[in-house]
């Protein structure tokens, strides 16, 4: 065969190449008519969204597709792109062909990519936008989601997995989301529900609307499945790269280190933590203040803001050096622990430990919120979390006490004896068994009684005994003489402390307790 025949032999190809990239240019012309009528952005607009410029690099193009019969490709893009310059995995449904349905070969593709991901040992995004398993494939459709959700099990807690749900997510798809690390969700097109509005008014004759049922409001206020909830789709995306840039690629790697001089801004800020609290032990204040004054450029970037307020976490860096943030709020309860604060707590002091960020626990709660609805709703298993998730902490632990720590809570709220490395306290702090005033009311009844029963004035009884508790009993003398505490500081000195103190346990190492499968953790 001469050149020519050669060259003329491959002209079908050349053809088919120029048709399947016709097909790509008017899949994405299609795909931006059908999504922005809607208000939301195409599948791969999204990806430009998340990664840093030119830097996606598509897995797939056209598997699931047919070029010859006019189809570009399946309902869902996969491949790798930069963010911040550190390499991540996605898979994006697209809307736009079949109404991003799962089938067989967006199954395969979800875990082709997965198992990529899984090898070269990176974080993986799912951007979700979905009408769920495609009705025409039966249980071919159902079985990709069992193999999606088993990879998902997989890499759990080995590489960070994050979840953005911009359109519908419903039935059994919502437990891919439901088993990764973070869900993001939308104030707009963004829902999920196992049950839809209609089978919700056939089953029970209940009217809702799919935003009342699992919108994104829903989900980050009440049922606490959300971890954020973006203004729109730029906002979601800017959130999951944020959050990305605090983690490690892998559970094998410590986090990035990012450089950071100290100023005269962090002096500043230090000196404003002398009149953060107040001189009533009963005022609240707003424990972001603390925070703020102690992290570098007093950013925290908040995980479930808006859902079981009594308790704040979130990302941020001391002298450049990611960590997990946990602090009572006095601002909402009196930053007590109540079943919803107590899952959230410990969920994300389990997805630090995973992902070897170093936990700061800021202490000022009186203890787990009391109530028949408390108990009801399973107080003693939920709470039972926050032990399993700090007693089983191998990251390095600092506790700082910057007022109340009573009863169970001072012992599960990362002090020494549940695992933490090193324990300070504020000198206003209070470490008890209970308050003055509940103390008092216990051990002197009989007095309180015979007072009242004297006509005396029961109530300047009880105050004269509540302040001599406090000064005997109701101070961090006693745990610093059991070696509990490790020293007493100014608040002032806080920054720096926690600054030494993550230089002193950088190189902490993780030790295998037992040869065990895993923990049997209350769930």
């Amino acid at each position: 065969m001469s050149v020519t025949e050669s060259t003329l032999g491959s002209q079908p190809v050349r053809q088919g190449i120029h048709r399947a990239a016709a097909l790509a240019k008017q899949a994405e012309e299609h795909a931006r008519d059908r999504q922005h009528a809607k208000g939301k952005q195409t599948a791969r607009e999204r990806l430009d969204l998340l990664f840093d410029k030119d830097t996606f690099e598509e897995v797939g193009r056209f598997a699931g597709g047919d070029i010859a019969g006019d189809r570009a490709g399946s309902a869902v893009i996969t491949g790798f792109g930069l963010v911040y310059g550190r390499k991540v995995g996605v898979y994006a449904q697209d809307f736009s062909v079949r109404g991003g349905t799962l089938g067989r070969a967006e199954g395969e593709k979800i875990c082709r990519l997965m198992d990529m991901a899984l090898r070269i040992k990176v974080p993986i995004v799912a951007m979700i936008d979905s009408g769920g398993a495609r009705i025409q494939e039966g249980v071919a459709a159902l079985t990709q989601y069992g193999r999606i959700f088993r990879k998902t099990c997989q890499a759990s807690g080995f590489v960070p997995q994050i979840s953005l749900i911009l359109g519908p997510c419903a039935g059994g798809a919502v437990y891919c989301p439901a088993l990764t690390d973070l869900i993001i969700m939308t104030k707009e097109n963004s829902d999920m529900f196992v049950t839809g509005p209609d089978v919700v008014k056939a089953a029970t004759g209940e009217t809702i609307s799919m935003d009342q049922l699992g919108g994104g409001y829903v989900h980050n206020t009440r049922s606490g499945v959300a971890h954020y909830l973006g203004e729109d789709e730029a906002d979601a995306i800017d959130y999951a790269r944020t959050v990305l840039a605090y983690l490690p690629a892998n559970s094998g790697q410590k986090p990035p280190r990012y450089a950071f001089i100290s100023g005269h801004a962090e002096r500043q800020a230090a000196k404003r933590l002398a009149t953060v609290i107040p001189e009533n032990d009963r005022q609240p204040y707003d424990v972001l203040d603390v925070i703020h004054a102690i992290v570098d450029y007093g950013e925290l970037v908040q995980v479930q803001e808006l859902y079981a307020r009594s308790i704040v976490v979130g990302f941020a860096c001391l002298e450049g050096r990611p960590v997990g943030i946990v602090a009572n709020q006095p601002m909402v309860d009196a930053g007590s622990l109540d079943v919803e604060s107590s899952e959230k707590l410990a969920r994300f002091v389990r997805l630090c430990d995973a992902f070897n960020l170093p936990v700061i626990t800021l202490v000022d709660t009186p203890g787990y919120k009391p109530g028949s609805d408390q108990e009801h709703a399973g107080i003693i298993r939920r709470g039972a979390k926050v032990i399993y998730a700090y007693a089983n902490a191998q990251v390095p632990m600092v506790t700082i006490v910057l007022r109340k720590a009573f009863g169970g809570s001072y012992i599960v709220m990362g002090s020494k004896a549940i695992g933490a490395d090193l324990n300070y306290a504020w000198p206003s702090s209070q470490i008890a068994v209970l308050g003055a005033q509940g103390a008092v009311n216990i051990i002197h009844r009989r007095d309180l009684q015979e007072a009242k029963e004297a006509g005396r004035d029961v109530d300047e009884l009880r105050n004269k005994l509540a302040r001599e508790y406090e000064t005997s009993t109701v101070n961090a003398n006693l745990s610093l003489e059991m070696g509990e505490l490790d020293a007493m500081i100014d608040p002032e000195q806080t920054r720096p402390v926690l600054v030494q103190a993550m230089d002193l346990l950088a190189d902490k190492q993780r030790v295998r307790v037992n040869d065990k499968h895993h923990g049997n953790q209350p769930l």
